[in-house]
């Protein structure tokens, strides 16, 4: 499969273990756990301002595209992430 940089404004703040993604103001994100070769996603949050616009999908999948870059798997510890991964089974490689 094909390398994709991650999506622009998606970070990976390692300091607070999470994935960010800024939008209006307010930040998005998805706490993580790490295990040997593998982010664990156990929760993400998307302020209520910015619900319902396709902020956290761009988050997951911004997410997504970072353990792909790290050479890492992912394990969905949120249903969000766990709906996120069924609908797209371009990223099934990366579910450990």
């Amino acid at each position: 499969m094909a390398q994709t940089a991650p999506p622009a404004g998606v970070r990976n703040n390692t300091a607070f273990r999470r994935y960010e993604l800024d939008a209006d103001g307010v930040t998005a994100f998805a706490d993580y756990r790490l295990i040997p070769g593998t982010v664990i996603i156990t929760h993400t949050e998307t302020p209520a301002a910015l619900r319902g616009r396709g902020i956290a999908s761009r988050l997951v999948h911004g997410a997504l595209e970072h353990i792909r870059a790290d050479g890492l798997k992912v394990v969905a510890g949120c249903s969000f992430v766990a709906d996120y991964l069924d609908r797209h089974p371009e990223f099934a490689d990366l579910v450990a």
